[in-house]
């Protein structure tokens, strides 16, 4: 079984371990990152060479003897590198904010096709609204990471050192008292990222619930309005939504102590400096030019102060995220496809050791923490019969044809397929083998056409009017306003139950698949229409056998008079085989189907389905 995700908080010095899965991402635009940093360099030089032109401009203004053309070179000059500022923030941000959209690209398509691989279990034990989170709300915050993120830490970084030594080389002792304050600003700095990370976990867990249970909520949409309990939902989002918002006002009264008091010691040092500054300038030791240069320089290292808070903000953020998004990119599947290597015979080569088409060797499952749901279940279903399973609900019916289909791994030499194990084939080449119809017969929100001819590749028109005839749904079309291109909602939304069941019942016989497993597909259908689609299925097999393409079948039900085709129907009771053999012969033995065939014989004459 697929591991659980983990909900608890890691340590700061987790957080960066987990940026070393950014490494194949940066490598791949290493060029990109490269050349956008050379011109936010280039932009970091040109900013802190402005101040040294308005030192020159206010020198020549102060001196009482001056030409306009000396000030207006200075101006020039300046003009001159606002226009080379402009053009590399431009080339820095296409460069670096572009392959950091690239790089959430190709991070949330990764998700995406890791999510497909995962098994069955996983999305038993894990909510939907919550791995959308994942892969919206924390993909965006890797993002603003590796973009903004890293242009606050290489900017900040850059430019505080370049003003830093700038303004001690030009007057150290002025300097030395100007930034007295930056010792404290560097301790709230690290004493605001300890603090962020835990709180920016809260408000991504905060959404991932938020999420999840608007999902739920819209998912259920049908049952929530029948029952009329929209108040209750409406109360049960409004507390997520309130969890969400103290989540993050907790964060924002943090911004709301740090940036301001950030502001206020960086004030300060530009108090310091008028006080010394002028000192100096009034006792002869520093030009005018030179105090209004440094107070440029004081100002422009506000921001390498406030964007260290923004980068630990970024970067602490990215790291809760993308922690988040590592638990489900490191969950291993817990059923996939054995390694060529591995496997007894390779999925091209179609050669198979003989055997019958299914059979199932004292199969025994239990699910984890539950009761057994199948015990030593011995059958086997050769090819072109067809069998049918009855008995009750959590008889253990459906479990076992998941077995089948590996949607639930099977112990080891239980369940084979051609004469081979399961487990050893490859799981695309397996599942084409079925054609299933689960009891849930799942919609997308698409066509008619679409959804009988999905999974398809070319399906002919042909065959799609030849399986919607079977499955019965043909003399619905009619009734759609579009007909095939009617679009039938989410989850099949627009549909009646047995509308969605013919839709399913047809997509399964469209792939042309060698075993059809009807999974309680007739219990939204009246009685004359499971006749006909069983009519339908009676015609395909004996077209298909005809053509010396065996077609075997598959029927669980809890109408008996859905089985009356069967060669064989298993009862099961208890996940143990209860009853094996004809229909006749198992109407005459008192057990559960003859009890069962005598009430719905007793049903169908007051007015039910009939026998």
């Amino acid at each position: 079984m697929q591991k659980k995700l983990k909900m608890e908080r890691p340590s700061a010095a987790q957080f960066f371990l987990h940026f070393k899965t950014l490494f194949p991402y940066l490598k791949e635009y290493r060029r990109q990152y490269i050349l956008g940093f050379i011109f936010l360099v280039i932009v970091d030089a040109a900013q802190v060479m402005i101040p040294q032109f308005t030192r020159r401009a206010v020198d020549f203004i102060a001196s009482g003897s001056f030409r306009i053309g000396d000030v207006l070179v200075q101006a020039l000059a300046m003009v001159a590198l606002m226009a080379l500022i402009c053009l590399g923030r431009y080339l820095w941000r296409y460069f670096i904010h572009g392959s950091s959209r690239r790089i959430e690209t190709e991070m949330r398509r990764r998700l995406f096709d890791h999510l497909l691989t995962l098994s069955y279990d996983f999305y038993q034990d894990h909510k939907i609204g919550d791995l959308m989170a994942r892969a919206t709300n924390d993909i965006n915050a890797v993002r603003m990471a590796m973009g903004w993120g890293l242009v606050a830490l290489v900017d900040g970084t850059i430019m505080a050192a370049s003003i830093l030594v700038i303004i001690f080389i030009q007057d150290a002792r002025t300097a030395a008292f100007a930034v007295l304050p930056l010792p404290f600003i560097t301790i709230l700095i690290l004493l605001f990222g300890r603090t962020v990370g835990k709180r920016f976990r809260r408000v991504h867990e905060s959404y991932s619930a938020m999420s999840d249970t608007a999902q739920e909520t819209f998912a259920g949409i049908r049952v929530i309005k029948s029952f009329v309990k929209e108040w209750w939902f409406t109360k049960k989002f409004a507390g997520t939504n309130d969890d969400y918002r103290q989540a993050n006002m907790a964060l924002v009264k943090l911004y709301g102590f740090f940036f301001p008091f950030i502001s206020f010691l960086s004030g300060l040092t530009s108090l310091i400096l008028l006080l010394a500054g002028g000192i100096r300038v009034a006792e002869g030791l520093m030009s005018p030019g030179d105090l209004v240069a440094l107070f440029s320089y004081l100002q422009m290292l506000i921001w390498p102060l406030m964007g260290a808070g923004f980068m630990v903000n970024m970067i602490q953020r990215g790291a809760v995220a993308l922690a988040r998004v590592n638990e489900v990119m490191d969950t291993v599947p817990a059923i996939r496809s054995p390694p060529p290597e591995e496997a007894a015979v390779p999925a091209e080569s179609g050669v198979l050791r003989k055997g019958p088409l299914v059979e199932f060797r004292g199969l025994s499952f239990a699910y984890p923490k539950g009761v057994r749901a199948l015990d030593d279940i011995s059958l086997t279903i050769e090819e072109g019969t067809i069998v049918g399973i009855l008995g009750r609900t959590g008889s253990g019916k459906s479990t076992l044809i998941k077995t089948l289909v590996r949607l639930i791994d099977p112990p080891r030499g239980t369940v084979f397929v051609k004469g081979l194990e399961v487990s050893k084939w490859d799981l695309k080449e397996l599942r084409r083998i079925f054609g299933v119809t689960p009891q849930d017969s799942y919609l997308f929100s698409d066509s008619i056409r679409n959804n009988v001819a999905y999974g398809l590749e070319g399906a002919g028109e042909q065959r799609l009017i030849e399986t919607v005839k079977i499955a019965a749904i043909d003399q619905d079309l009619a009734g759609f306003g579009r007909g095939w291109d009617t679009l039938i909602g989410e989850r099949g939304l627009t549909l009646s139950g047995g509308q969605k069941q013919r839709v399913a019942i047809a997509r399964a016989l469209a792939g042309g698949a060698e075993l059809l497993i009807l999974d309680d597909a007739f219990s939204a259908v009246d009685a004359e229409t499971e006749k006909r689609i069983l009519r339908g299925i009676l015609d395909e097999r004996r077209e298909r056998l005809s053509r010396g393409n065996p077609f075997t079948v598959i029927i669980i039900s809890h109408r008996v008079s859905a089985l009356r085709h069967a060669g064989k129907i298993l009862v099961l009771d208890k996940g143990r085989v209860a009853e094996y053999g004809a229909p006749e012969e198992l109407a005459g033995s008192g057990g559960f189907y003859a009890k069962t065939a005598s009430l719905q014989r007793l049903e169908g004459a007051g007015g039910g389905n009939g026998v």
